[in-house]
This record gives structure tokens, C-alpha cells and sequence, in this order.
């Protein structure tokens, strides 16, 4: 096996690493501060085709693969893990599925929009009630002649208050449970959309974060995504992708933990020598490192997984755990080297391990991805 980028992959990271060092980052402790969602560098990521990358030439997108994809949002969360979010969202979870279950006319229709006219996607599944079980959900779509009529509401949904389109879970027949979901493509101007509470979120501040309602939402019967019923397959599948791009994201953040803690351990000095010199921090360094090269290789494993076989749950599930778990540890050993500098917001590190900690719980809590891993591997 060759451990070894096509030049395509390589030039995807040297742009995104470039963009990322003279627009993203400079910018990023002031996303974190303000809550800001970073409208510029978004459109900019349209422009150079980082938003809908992994659509397929012909609807308008750069026709990259799921390993571009990854190595984009690992790039870019090196610097904003928020950025990387938004990303990560918008490919994975809106443009993805559909890629995968829409129809043509479909595809024809709403992909060219979230590539070449910058309308930025979302994901809508969670409930107040209905998270790791998606049975549980509430929100109920009726067909009525032409039309579906949506009534209900969803929480924390990524991207939600500057989206345009929307991928929506919901109950066209509540006695089946999980096969009584369906699966909706919707756009914000529908009739009885309405975007409700803004989260304040400890972290992530740059990334939107909203309740989206539903009030008798009117939604063709052409916009239902693939069969009726056939929704939780449609959001399980979309979530093992998903769950990639959140691996790729934790990389990112803890790759830039990595990189700022060592910055300061070589210039920072006490008791005569850089922090550097000292055993305990070269250990902490090599744990690190380590934990890093991990991380890659099974993230890279899974995105080519997604890109080579009928399924890759387990693949995905493995790096998705594996990297936020990472993420959170590798960005307090950075902070606890930097000592009481890296506590301040003077120093990115405390953004990172704030923003570290939601990688151990959207898209799948920590606990889920044990639950998915065991059942993989022992069934």
C-alpha cells in the first residue's frame, strides 16, 4: 500500500493551506469573538470552488473526491474550526445526499445553486426529544395533492440561520417509526419556513447555529429525496459521511494545537533553556505526534473508503472517534504547555479546546460511535 497523495490531493492542500494562512487565519480570533459568521471567506470558498467541491463537474461543482474533501476541511480547521464546520456541513450533509438519492431533475436543479450561485446548505435531523434516537422525532410531513405540508421544529442545526436549502427529516407515518421517515429537500423561502432561537454555543462561535419551525411548511411533492419512508437510511448513510468530515475537522484543530504549543515551547524560556529541552515536554510532543499520524491515516483510510465501497460505516465511525477524542486531548496538553498564556484569548489555544469538545458530540456522541463500532465488529 502507497501512503501517498495524487497531485490533484496535493494541490487541493497546498491552495486550501495557503488560503487558510492569509484569510482564514488572520481572521479567526476575531470570528471567535464577535460570533460572526465569516460571510466573506465563505464566499470566497465558492469562488474557488472549496464550497460543493465534491459535486460532480457536470452540476457545477470541482468533481473532487472524498479525500479532497477531507483534506479541505482538515486545512482549513487547522485555523478556524468554525470554518471548517461550515464547510464540512454544506458538502457533506446538503450537497451529499443529493448526490446519492436525487433525482435528476433534483440535481439538476439544486446543486448547480449550492455551487455555482453560493447558496450555502444544511442538515436537518435533531429534535428536543430526538438525538441519538431518531424514532423519536415529532415533525410530521402530510401529503396533500401536490404538495407536502411539514409541521414541526429542529435544533442545533449547523449553518441554519444563513442557509438556503435545507435537507429535511420527517414523519410521513409516525407508527413505523424509523421507517416512517422521509426525506425533503427545502428551501428557506417555502411557505411556513421560519428560523427560530440563535445558540450560543461555548464554541464555534463563526458557525450558525439555529432552531429551524415548520407552520403547515409547504414543500413540492417533487422535493421529497428518494423513496417515501426510506429516510433514516438516507440520514444514517448521510451521517456516516458526515462523521468524516467532523474526523477531518478534530484532525485540524488538533494539528493546529500541535503546531501553536510547539511555536511557544521552542521560544519560551525558563530555568535557562526553551521549555523544548525539557524530557517531559519532548514526551508530550511525541504523544502528540503520534496521535496526529493516527488520526490522518484513519481519516484518509475512511475517505477513500466513501470513495471505494458500498459501505463504510465502521471506517468512518473508527476515525470519527478516534479524531475527537484526539482533538480534545491533544489541544489541553497544548494549552497546559503554554501555561497561563494559552488560558488567555491572546492565545488561540483556549478557542481550540472549546471548540474541540463538540467533535466527542455532533453527528454521532463518542458513546454512539463505540455503539456503531461494536455492533460493526462483533456482528
Amino acid at each position: 500500500m502507497e501512503f501517498k497523495l495524487s497531485r490533484e490531493q496535493e494541490l487541493v492542500r497546498k491552495m486550501v493551506r495557503e488560503f487558510t494562512e492569509t484569510e482564514v487565519a488572520p481572521i479567526a480570533a476575531e470570528t471567535d469573538r464577535t460570533s460572526q459568521y465569516p460571510a466573506k471567506t465563505i464566499d470566497d470558498l465558492f469562488r474557488y470552488g472549496i464550497m460543493g467541491m465534491i459535486v460532480p463537474k457536470e452540476y457545477g461543482g470541482a468533481g473532487a473526491d472524498d479525500l479532497s474533501g477531507a483534506i479541505a476541511i482538515e486545512e482549513l480547521s487547522k485555523a478556524c474550526a468554525s470554518t471548517g464546520d461550515i464547510v464540512a456541513t454544506h458538502n457533506g450533509l446538503c450537497c451529499g445526499p443529493i448526490i446519492s438519492y436525487g433525482t435528476e431533475e433534483q440535481k439538476k436543479k439544486y446543486l448547480p445553486m449550492l455551487t455555482k450561485e453560493r447558496k450555502v446548505g444544511a442538515f436537518c435531523l435533531t429534535e428536543a426529544d430526538a438525538g441519538s434516537d431518531a424514532s423519536k422525532g415529532t415533525t410530521t410531513a402530510v401529503l396533500d395533492g401536490d404538495h407536502y405540508i411539514l409541521n414541526g421544529s429542529k435544533i442545533f442545526i449547523t449553518n441554519g440561520y444563513v442557509a438556503d436549502i435545507f435537507i429535511v427529516f420527517a414523519m410521513t407515518d409516525r407508527s413505523k417509526g424509523t421507517k416512517g421517515i422521509s426525506a425533503f429537500i427545502v428551501e428557506k423561502d417555502f411557505p411556513g419556513f421560519l428560523v427560530g432561537k440563535h445558540e450560543v454555543k461555548m464554541g464555534l462561535h463563526g458557525s450558525p447555529t439555529s432552531e429551524i419551525i415548520f407552520q403547515d411548511c409547504i414543500v413540492p411533492k417533487e422535493n421529497l429525496l428518494g423513496v417515501e419512508g426510506k429516510g433514516f437510511g438516507i440520514a444514517m448513510a448521510t451521517l456516516d459521511g458526515g462523521r468524516i468530515g467532523i474526523a477531518a475537522q478534530a484532525l485540524g484543530i488538533a494539528e493546529g494545537a500541535y503546531k501553536e504549543a510547539m511555536d511557544f515551547a521552542k521560544v519560551r524560556v525558563q530555568f535557562g533553556r526553551p521549555i523544548s529541552k525539557f524530557q517531559n515536554s519532548q514526551f508530550v510532543f511525541a504523544d502528540m505526534h503520534v496521535g496526529i499520524e493516527a488520526g490522518r491515516l484513519l481519516t484518509y483510510k475512511a475517505a477513500i473508503a466513501k470513495s471505494t465501497q458500498k459501505r463504510f460505516t465502521l471506517e468512518a465511525a473508527t476515525a470519527k472517534l478516534f479524531c475527537s477524542e484526539l482533538a480534545n486531548k491533544t489541544a489541553t496538553k497544548a494549552l497546559q504547555m503554554c501555561g497561563g498564556y494559552g488560558y488567555t484569548n491572546d492565545y488561540p489555544l483556549e478557542r481550540m479546546m472549546r471548540d474541540a469538545k463538540i467533535t466527542e458530540i455532533y453527528e454521532g456522541t463518542s458513546e454512539i460511535q463505540r455503539v456503531v463500532i461494536s455492533g460493526n465488529i462483533l456482528n
